[in-house]
């Protein structure tokens, strides 16, 4: 493996055994595998774009894969083996639809390149990981850009989430993500991390007016730090959404909700006030991730009057750290968020009843 997409990344070069956040490295290399063939996606259906027969599913395959890549988003090894190989076969039906249509397809191994199992997806990291491009100039241009279209895809899926959509921005996914596999001078490569950046501006600008327009403009808010008696869902994250749903869903049924980290903001926005049970939020410390969860659940679990809590954690689309062993039967995740722990498919929750368990 190779990773060095975040600021830990090992020596300040980059994580070759395993990632410092946590990462295994059959998962860094099925990551690696997912892009190449994400590339492939993006490249088909770019130039089937270009001639007005763009397969719309394809938005969401895109965005959703490069979001689960971000750091810390996603440790599960079945569940990009999965993934890879549905996008193979979104691939693929791209293929015959452009070759149904007489479009001249570039040629590129990401295009037709084709593979079952999960080892096969694993090894094939060796060819085309960030280290497969020597030129070190041009890498580092490419995976500042390939870093750029996953903030962009992050941001997208939260607005999509709200119902707002940029074809532009799902156009210049697709048309950047194929430039990557192109043979593009360091010129260009700027060039193309400049208009990435523009981009990435518009995008937040969508995802803002999502927000606001769905939740209305934040406001300054006192927020309470302190701990209640009932039982309580701790939840993490960006997606604005998925604490609605929460919230709606635990409304009159004595669970208290807490926010944590990410997800401080939905405090300040004016539709969630009305909700009397989400009641408070933790603090995050900065720095490792992992140190900053495990602190701010320790002081969740030991308010001033020693009270036993009984508590579940919900972690919505964001960086996420694997959690400890002891944490994993009590920890449930949603969308692209998945490190091992109970998995929500739906919007309607089935999370297990509360157990109680000792503060420590």
């Amino acid at each position: 493996m190779f990773c060095f997409q975040c600021q830990e990344a090992a020596k300040g070069i980059g994580c070759t055994v395993k990632g410092v956040c946590g990462k295994a490295p059959e998962v860094a290399n099925l990551q690696d595998t997912l892009l190449f063939v994400l590339k492939g996606v993006a490249t088909i259906n770019s130039k089937l774009r270009e001639a007005g027969l763009a397969e719309p599913k394809v938005d969401k395959v895109i965005f959703d894969g490069l979001f689960s890549t971000i750091t810390n988003a996603n440790f599960d090894e079945i569940a990009f083996v999965i993934r890879i190989k549905k996008t193979l076969k979104v691939r693929d039906e791209l293929n015959a639809k452009a070759l149904e249509a007489g479009i001249v397809l570039p040629k590129h191994d990401s295009i037709d390149w084709t593979a079952v199992t999960g080892a096969e997806f694993e090894a094939k990291a060796a060819e085309v990981g960030i280290l497969s491009e020597t030129n070190e100039d041009v890498r580092s241009l490419k995976e500042l850009i390939i870093y750029g279209l996953k903030g962009l895809a992050a941001y997208a899926e939260h607005a999509f989430n709200l119902n707002h959509e940029n074809q532009e921005v799902f156009a210049f996914l697709e048309r950047a993500l194929a430039a990557t596999t192109q043979d593009l001078s360091v010129d260009e490569l700027v060039a193309l991390t400049l208009e990435t950046g523009k981009f990435g501006v518009e995008v937040m600008a969508l995802l803002d007016k999502a927000n606001t327009s769905t939740y209305g403009n934040p406001e300054m808010t006192k927020v309470n730090i302190g701990v209640r008696r009932n039982p309580a869902i701790l939840i993490s994250g960006h997606d604005l959404r998925d604490m609605e749903d929460l919230l709606v869903q635990t409304e009159g049924t004595g669970v208290d909700v807490y926010t944590h980290s990410e997800m401080l903001p939905a405090n300040y926005y004016p539709a969630f006030k009305k909700y009397k049970h989400l009641v408070a939020t933790t603090e995050m410390h900065g720095g490792n991730r992992k140190k900053n969860s495990r602190v701010s659940t320790d002081r969740f679990f030991s308010p001033p009057t020693a009270l036993f809590h009984q508590w579940k954690k919900l972690v919505t689309a964001t960086a996420f750290t694997p959690p400890e062993q002891a944490d994993c039967q009590e920890q449930f995740t949603f969308q692209t968020v998945n490190p091992g722990s109970g998995k929500i498919s739906t919007r309607l929750l089935n999370m297990p009843k509360f157990a109680v368990r000792q503060p420590k």
